[in-house]
């Protein structure tokens, strides 16, 4: 996420929203949002959603996702957000959202399901 310039906006147990600023080297030709990214903040929203209800010392793997592009992302600033369906103990379905902001007005762009795999540390 330091890559992409992208920060922890909200962060509640099975909730997780991540903010990213606009920026011209993360957009596609025609200037909007690559889908790469927009996938990358997803992933990562909804992998720290389910993260948020794991036991201390577990850590997060995807191990699927469907992601589904409703409508360019243009704006000035995006949100990701990472909501946990379905807890379990080894799989957790987590809904994921990107949606891009120009001032006040949102756009929903991206809409998807993911599957997050608890891993222990060996």
């Amino acid at each position: 996420m330091t890559l992409l310039g992208a920060q922890l906006s909200r962060v509640e147990p099975g909730q997780v929203d991540i903010a990213l600023p606009y920026r011209a080297d993360l957009c596609q030709q025609n200037g909007f949002l690559h889908a790469g990214v927009s996938t990358t903040i997803a992933d990562s929203a909804g992998g720290y959603a389910a993260l948020s209800l794991f036991d201390a010392g577990e850590e997060v793997l995807t191990s699927e996702f469907k992601m589904n592009f409703l409508a360019p992302a243009d704006g000035h600033r995006f949100v990701a957000t990472g909501r946990v369906l379905k807890p379990g103990r080894r799989l957790t379905i987590c809904q994921v959202e990107v949606h891009a902001y120009r001032g006040e007005q949102s756009a929903l762009c991206l809409v998807g399901l993911m599957t997050a795999v608890r891993v222990t540390p060996r």
